[in-house]
């Protein structure tokens, strides 16, 4: 079973910028914008260390971060080129979690371990419902099926 981390492409962008000062965030941007653009995870992988090594005289710390966030920035292209578009961000995985802090910190005090389960349960169930009847937004069961690496995992007849 392969597991990966998939860094925000937003949120590195926004690192990235920091560290580009302000005249060079155009075109900074649109250099690490040609890698995002590739067909595939190796071109967008050669790509980065183009855009790296390009960057690398006039802004080593630039190029220092993108050598350690590769991997993590560019998970998502090691996926179906469909499913990219939703994994390259982590923005809907945020606002899932800010809902959770929301929705119990309106109730401030649990009773007990299973009064917590309970209501996060009950929200995630709610997030998973809203996500499948959404099916141009988020991946369908259908769609990931093909690429899980677990045989004994399989839709159920009814959603098949």
């Amino acid at each position: 079973m392969n597991a990966t981390w998939q860094r925000c492409r937003v949120h590195f962008m926004r690192n990235v910028l920091a560290h580009a000062g302000r005249s060079g965030r155009r075109v900074v941007s649109a250099f690490i914008a040609t890698a995002f653009a590739q067909d595939d995870a190796e071109a967008a992988r050669q790509q980065w260390r183009r855009v790296a090594d390009q960057l690398r005289p006039k802004v080593p710390k630039l190029a220092a971060l993108m050598d350690t966030a590769e991997p993590d920035v560019l998970a998502y292209m090691g996926f179906p080129a469909a499913h990219r578009v939703k994994l390259h961000s982590t923005s809907p995985l945020e606002r899932l979690n800010g809902e959770i802090k929301r929705r119990t910190e309106v109730v401030g005090i649990f009773p007990n371990e299973a009064a917590i389960t309970r209501l996060v349960g009950a929200i995630l169930l709610e997030q998973n419902d809203e996500w499948a009847v959404q099916r141009s937004r988020y991946m369908t069961l259908e769609s990931i099926a093909p690429i899980g690496d677990d045989p004994l995992v399989s839709l159920p007849t009814l959603a098949a």
